[in-house]
């Protein structure tokens, strides 16, 4: 005897999970193993020790001064001694380091001679984060040693060490990190990016949900067991998805801090609420793509290429202000985005839930735009017409 109704569907969504991986591989495994992809590679906070080099021409006391200071630093690690210039643009070429330090010739002769010498540094910003640190530690390097120099000259002219300084750095500057003062980058990089990985797999995951069953041609079937209500079959269809979503989603927060301890200033209960409607939100954009153009391939090109592109437009490794306006308001109609500030706000700088009530609000509205397409859905599940 055939069952139709709610619990016929979701029995239904579960024999299908049954018969294709893909759904253990995208809901569950993708998501845990990007965490702790990020969680591993980013352990230690801070990258150290970039390869670099040194490119000493003089070979003078000073400059064998200035390279001490160079290797004492933890940002930078010099690894090699180039002979020349163009040796180290060589070996940034081949990847061996990211970035040298020059010392020209006649460097101590020219400092002591007040000629002022030029200090060279390179660093390859084709990799972002180590060509930014390269050039972080060259230039406080370069910094320092001419401050010094200028200190060691003021001196010999007869004036106080608390002078000298006093010229050198008339402003005594005081810098305080808020709410990282670790300057750790796990903690901003990895809950953004893993949890876009996230939001890009139910994506995905929900369009193949739906588009799989047109493709097939089992879509009246599917309709058939809800009792041709579409509202009935969508949601049955979704349900067990969401209890997994929401199983991997608390794992995704236990490891962010049970397990690595990221830090927690405001209230859990307001990320957990956060971290579910974001997954919501993510099925609900899922399933407006799938019901607007109810074709796998349609379907996942635009799913994928919006949730690869909300890695750049989301705010996660540049800020939305600085952005294009025709680029700046893609990241309003990312759910991952509402999520990101609920989490700065939250766990990173503790304020009162009251001041992330619109990004809840967002999520909120996420959920419920879907339905406004649904009947097209329908429409094509009635009628499917698989196209190549």
């Amino acid at each position: 005897m055939s069952e139709y109704g709610f619990r016929a569907g979701v029995r239904r969504e579960l024999r299908r999970w049954s018969r294709r991986r893909i759904y253990l591989f995208g809901m569950v495994l993708v998501p845990l193993f990007v965490t702790m992809f990020f969680l591993n590679l980013l352990k230690e906070g801070l990258p150290e020790h970039v390869p670099t080099a040194v490119v000493d021409l003089d070979h003078s006391a000073l400059s064998r001064s200035l390279t001490r200071s160079l290797e004492a630093m933890d940002v930078i690690a010099i690894d090699h001694y180039c002979e020349s210039y163009d040796d180290a643009l060589a070996q940034v070429r081949r990847g061996d380091i990211f970035g040298f330090f020059v010392i020209p010739a006649n460097f101590e002769k020219q400092t002591f001679a007040g000629e002022g010498p030029t200090l060279e540094y390179y660093s390859n910003m084709t990799y972002f984060v180590p060509g930014t640190l390269a050039f972080k530690g060259f230039k406080t390097a370069a910094v320092t040693t001419s401050a010094g120099i200028v200190r060691q000259t003021l001196v010999s002219l007869g004036l106080s060490e608390a002078q000298s300084m006093a010229m050198i750095q008339p402003l005594d500057i005081q810098i305080f990190a808020l709410n990282n003062p670790w300057m750790n980058y796990s903690y901003y990089l990895t809950p953004s990016f893993a949890m876009a990985t996230f939001v890009l797999m139910i994506m995905l995951m929900t369009t193949f949900q739906f588009t799989s069953e047109i493709k097939q041609g089992t879509s009246t079937q599917w309709l058939a067991t809800a009792r041709g209500s579409i509202f009935e079959a969508v949601l049955s269809k979704l349900f067990p998805a969401t209890i997994v979503y929401f199983a991997v989603a608390l794992c995704f927060l236990w490891l962010l801090f049970g397990l690595s301890h990221f830090p927690l200033n405001g209230s859990l209960g307001v990320l957990i609420a956060a971290t579910l409607l974001t997954v919501t939100a993510s099925q609900a954009f899922g399933l407006m793509v799938a019901a607007i153009v109810p074709n796998v391939r349609l379907a996942f090109s635009i799913c994928a290429l919006f949730g690869i592109l909300c890695f750049s437009f989301a705010g996660f490794s540049f800020p939305v202000q600085s952005m294009y306006g025709a680029i700046g308001i893609f990241s309003w109609i990312a759910p991952v985005r509402y999520w990101f500030l609920i989490y700065i706000n939250d766990a990173l700088n503790g304020v009162d839930i009251y001041y992330s009530r619109m990004y809840f609000v967002a999520l909120i509205v996420f959920i419920f735009l879907p339905w406004i397409f649904i009947r097209r859905l329908r429409k094509a599940a009635l009628n499917p017409v698989y196209v190549p």
